[in-house]
């Protein structure tokens, strides 16, 4: 019998087509897995359906994995593995562990030696960095910057000076109904000529995806309320 391993299986970034943006081996593993651990039942569910219609959701168990879970927990959800069941982690959207939750199961199953196997998919990040002509070499990715206005400031200006001094890329993003605050923000704050690049609706049909410096985007800036976006700059 195979090795039982801990599938971490990304999800589309929105409403698009899943043949456009997860590979046909995707479905053969989720197909094969009853096991799951996940952000959300619903959604995962309605993921799974779309995956592979013929899939009896009624059958799967599923471990909910979010900011309550506990460690003593999230150990527990690793037991189908240590008796010989494959599980695959589902977060919301993209990649699991990578801006979404599972880095700590998988802490755990490199702990108990259960292998972990990334399957390919969308990841925003790395979609937005490929798109934005920054230096891919060296970036690092931040999540959320401070709410706190004062705060935020100050973690833009550190940001800007990391691109000018370490030629590092620096990647960031906002809750979507923030977005249009943060990029006020960005053009107060930052040089004329830094650039930056606003990724927004990443694989959708409405996919916007744009590099400009600083003192171009205070010209026209685009409507970012409710809309997924990734921020990225550079020099």
């Amino acid at each position: 019998m195979p090795t039982a391993a801990l599938y971490l299986i990304p999800v589309t970034l929105g409403e698009t087509e899943i043949s456009k943006v997860l590979p046909p081996y995707n479905k053969e593993i989720i197909a094969s897995l009853l096991y799951f651990i996940v952000e959300n039942i619903r959604t995962a569910r309605r993921f799974l359906k779309q995956t592979d219609p013929g899939i009896d959701v009624d059958r799967l168990t599923f471990y909910t994995l979010n900011k309550h879970t506990s460690s003593a927990e999230l150990s527990g959800f690793l037991k189908p593995a240590e008796d010989g069941n494959s599980i695959g982690i589902i977060s919301e959207a993209g990649c699991p562990a990578v801006a979404d939750p599972g880095a700590d199961v998988v802490a755990i199953a490199q702990k108990k030696n259960i292998p972990v196997v990334p399957l390919v998919g969308p990841s925003s990040i790395l979609l937005a960095l490929m798109a934005s002509g920054f230096n891919g070499q060296s970036f690092a990715f931040h999540g959320y910057l401070p709410i706190d206005a004062g705060e935020r400031v100050k973690t833009l200006k550190t940001l800007e000076q990391r691109i000018y001094s370490e030629n590092q890329t620096q990647l960031f993003i906002e809750t979507p109904y923030r977005n249009g605050k943060l990029a006020e923000d960005i053009l107060k704050t930052c040089r004329p000529a830094t650039r930056l690049c606003i990724a927004a609706d990443i694989t959708l049909s409405n996919e916007f995806i744009k590099t400009k410096t600083v003192a171009e985007w205070k010209k026209q800036m685009p409507d970012l309320s409710k809309r997924p976006c990734i921020f990225a700059i550079y020099k």
